[in-house]
């Protein structure tokens, strides 16, 4: 997984019920895009992510 500043984390539930998360990345504190990425979700937490297999990043201007 790689990732630059800007990119769109989406952290996807891994249990019924629970909602999907999205956060913008603010920094990328691995080597050449690799984690671990500080990401700012949607609700104003901030926190250093090391994405699983349930987390995809979205390019920064897709939509």
């Amino acid at each position: 997984m790689q990732a630059t500043v800007g990119d769109r984390l989406h952290v996807h539930s891994r249990s019924v019920g629970l909602e999907e998360r999205l956060g913008e990345i603010l920094e990328v504190r691995g080597n050449d895009g690799h984690p671990p990425y500080l990401v700012r979700f949607n609700d104003g937490h901030e926190g250093l992510v090391f994405p699983g297999p349930d987390c995809i990043v979205e390019p920064r201007g897709s939509v």
